[in-house]
């Protein structure tokens, strides 16, 4: 007899589309770190090569045979692992309830995993709306170079669009983890909140959420500007901003938890 009843789509939900649902966010995740750990950095280095046209034709290999298959599977890996998100949600029997007749926004693992779920369809906005577009046109720059065609002047433009709302996905990433897990793992998920201290959580944690989204989109006064106003956390030497960034907007949203969620 099986363990899990396919049949039922609580089953289901608990199960298969959970299982589903980590193993793609696994290669999302695991793909948006790659990129800002590893590739960019790294591609970065075919520039410092002693013969920069030698560096700079192996870059444009890279991008049109590494890049382009990264980024598919990076790209699908963000649909699926929404959508088995909400396949959670919607089949899984009661998934929002809050026992006792509270609120179900009142329950504090809910306020946790709808932040969760606001931070995920933020970013995958991003990959789709700003990341894929704008590398849709650095991709094809370098097949077209590479096939002996002028470069494009917008690459610059749209490369650094496109790093700006990857960088911001990874500072939203490990925040996101946290929220993800809160609701089934935290040992004071059963705790309710107050009406003002849920309202209040809400009101702050929002503006901290838009106000980096549209840094990430180029809509502050610096706009683009590299190591300009908020635009720092994306840039700086390798990767410590965007890390410090990241773990700094964790321990934000830690403190958040524990002022609001506990009482």
């Amino acid at each position: 007899m099986l363990a899990v009843d396919f049949r039922d789509p609580n089953g289901l939900g608990q199960f298969l589309f959970r299982w589903g649902h980590v193993v793609a966010g696994i290669t999302w995740i695991g793909l948006l770190y790659y990129f800002n750990l590893v590739q960019v950095s790294a591609f970065a280095r075919f520039e410092d090569d002693p013969h920069k046209e030698i560096g700079g034709r192996a870059r444009l290999i890279a991008l049109d045979k590494i890049a382009t298959r990264a980024l598919w599977w990076f790209r699908w890996g963000a649909v699926f692992t929404f959508l088995t998100g909400i396949l959670i949600t919607g089949v899984i029997k009661d998934y929002y309830s809050a026992p006792d007749g509270f609120s179900w926004m009142r329950f504090a693992g809910n306020s946790g995993i709808v932040t969760g779920m606001l931070i995920g369809t933020i970013m995958l906005l991003n990959v789709w709306g700003v990341i894929w577009r704008n590398q849709k046109i650095v991709l094809a720059n370098a097949a077209n170079v590479l096939a002996g065609n002028a470069p494009d002047p917008n690459v610059p433009a749209a490369a650094r669009r496109a790093g700006m709302a990857s960088r911001q996905n990874f500072i939203f990433s490990v925040p996101l983890v946290y929220w993800m897990i809160f609701r089934q793992h935290h040992p004071d998920n059963a705790t309710y909140m107050s009406s003002s201290n849920m309202a209040l959580y809400w009101v702050i944690a929002l503006i901290i959420i838009a106000v980096l989204e549209i840094n990430a989109l180029g809509f502050m006064p610096w706009k683009a500007e590299a190591n300009k106003g908020m635009n720092q956390m994306y840039d700086g030497p390798g990767v410590r901003n965007p890390l410090i960034s990241a773990f700094g907007l964790f321990v934000v949203f830690y403190v958040l938890e524990v002022l609001f969620f506990n009482t």
